[in-house]
């Protein structure tokens, strides 16, 4: 009875040729993805953006029965911009009026002297030491739209690298309509690409990619704008400085699971510095804030999870900012982006493929 595993292969000549012309393949991709990262960044993220406004595409073209895509992909940008301009004509007035507010806070932290009970005097000193209070106020007092406007054109004026830069991200646009009108052409195209012998289990993996991102980008997509909308409102009920900035901001650390907490260090500082004027107490502030990220994390949890990722995401946070780490220092921005799908397949392939053939079979 052969009690060695049935899954092994003699390493051959020809089988370490093959390894090692595998590996070398390998290192060549990723060192040209390395290498041309700045120009596929503006491709990919447009790809990524086309991939989220599918299922709005063919929404419409059911909603208005139209045959062809081009219509349909039309008015799907038409809706997210007047979307997006209707977010932007209510919450503009709000940031311009909140920074104002944060300004004069900030200046009377500056020159004031503050005393909040079970916090040290020292941490005042060592702030007001580390940061310039009185020159934040000035600069958020001079950030209206116009003055937006001036610096924005000054900037663009001011060097070349600026303006390729820009017109680099004005590409992201026609990237997105060009991939958009042959997106299920592309699709297509990319499974002829396969050669017939490999295309079983290439398709397998295509499928396993496609779930994943199909959980992962839209699904965390929708729960970072339910979330980012309930911080706003809990921020701004709290009287928290610059709410809708902090809760749009939140909303959109959420697609990196447990990022939101990162703003818990900008939430105590301006809970610190909104309580220089007397009508707010710091302490009950800061915990009516903390009590916001709490019901947003159960909520998110309890509600918004099962409904909209189910069981896609089961990581553990170490693995999270591991492969964060790992995935961008490889990759920059481009594997952040892939960082998250990618590592919860290769784990699962890893589970499939390795630990699960090397598991003994009950009774032998």
């Amino acid at each position: 009875m052969n009690t060695g595993s049935s899954y092994s292969r003699p390493f051959t000549f020809d089988r370490v040729v093959r390894l090692l012309i595998g590996c070398a393949i390998v290192v060549f991709l990723v060192w040209l993805v390395n290498l041309l990262k700045d120009v596929l960044l503006p491709f990919c993220v447009a790809c990524l953006i086309a991939y989220i406004f599918e299922p709005f595409v063919q929404y419409n073209r059911k909603l208005l029965k139209l045959k062809g895509r081009i219509v349909a992909i039309f008015v799907t940008l038409f809706e997210v911009l007047l979307f997006a301009g209707i977010l932007a004509y209510f919450t503009i007035p709000m940031i311009i009026d909140e920074m104002g507010q944060m300004a004069a806070l900030l200046e009377r932290y500056a020159t004031t002297e503050v005393s909040i009970q079970f916090l040290p005097p020292e941490l005042h000193d060592f702030l007001r030491q580390n940061i310039d209070f009185k020159a934040l106020g000035e600069r958020l007092m001079q950030q209206d739209f116009n003055a937006l406007v001036q610096r924005f054109m000054s900037v663009v004026n001011g060097g070349l690298h600026v303006v390729l830069a820009v017109a680099g991200w004005l590409m992201v646009l026609l990237y997105v309509v060009f991939i958009m009108l042959d997106y299920e052409r592309l699709m297509a195209g990319f499974r002829l690409l396969v050669p017939p012998r490999m295309r079983p289990m290439a398709y397998k993996i295509g499928n396993d990619i496609k779930d994943s991102m199909n959980h992962y980008f839209r699904g965390q997509a929708l729960m970072a704008v339910c979330v980012a909308f309930i911080y706003c409102v809990g921020f701004y009920l709290c009287k928290l400085p610059l709410a809708v900035v902090l809760g749009l901001g939140t909303g959109v650390l959420f697609m990196i699971p447990y990022f939101q907490f990162l703003t818990i260090i900008p939430v105590t500082l301006l809970c610190l510095v909104g309580s220089v004027d007397g009508t707010a107490d710091f302490w009950g502030q800061w915990w009516s804030c903390m009590a916001v990220f709490a019901v947003v994390q159960v909520i998110a949890d309890l509600i918004l999870m099962p409904r909209i990722m189910g069981k896609a995401m089961g990581l553990n946070p170490a693995i999270i900012l591991l492969s964060l780490s790992i995935w961008g220092t490889l990759f920059g921005m481009i594997g952040m982006i892939i960082a998250l799908p990618l590592t919860t397949l290769l784990l699962s392939y890893y589970d499939q493929y390795i630990i699960k053939p090397n598991t003994p079979e009950d009774g032998r």
